[in-house]
């Protein structure tokens, strides 16, 4: 396994205040998603991504799946936005999610992730997905960090 990051994060030059938070090798699962964008809003890391047709059901609503995988990969560029972690060998434990709302294309889809508690080994996360006013879902999600890997364990 090489030493190198396996995601890019750094500003975004067509996004101020805006980071850009990418899967260096774009053949995996996050190349999927598009553009993903991540800043810093007080508390609240605020993960975005843009929704195209790709990303929608039958119904042209966004895809319950893209929304989950959505959400997973906010949890990492959250907490990667918190400086907790690098990513690479962290992984999901849980994902808790409630639909609330249907998403649509054409519009930027936002979630809103609050650090609930960090210890030496895990990452306790709650959030919504939003899209302007409208509530698309709200999640609980827990990472587990890998030791020596994350910014926060030195």
């Amino acid at each position: 396994m090489s030493d190198e990051p396996a995601f890019s994060f750094g500003e975004d030059p067509d996004h101020p205040g805006w980071h850009g938070w990418r899967l260096k090798d774009a053949t995996r699962y996050n190349g999927f998603l598009g553009k993903i964008l991540v800043r810093r809003e007080g508390t609240v890391a605020r993960v975005r991504m843009f929704p195209e047709r790709v990303h929608t059901n039958l119904q042209d609503a966004i895809h319950g799946g893209t929304t989950l995988g959505f959400i997973d990969v906010a949890l990492f560029a959250a907490s990667r936005m918190f400086g907790l972690i690098e990513a690479g060998t962290a992984v999901t434990l849980d994902l808790s999610t409630q639909f609330i709302g249907g998403g649509r294309i054409g519009e930027p889809l936002d979630a809103e992730v609050e650090l609930l508690r960090e210890t030496r080994r895990l990452i306790f996360m709650r959030g919504l997905v939003i899209q302007g006013e409208n509530k698309v879902a709200a999640f609980a999600g827990t990472i587990r960090k890998s030791v020596g890997k994350g910014l926060a364990d030195g």
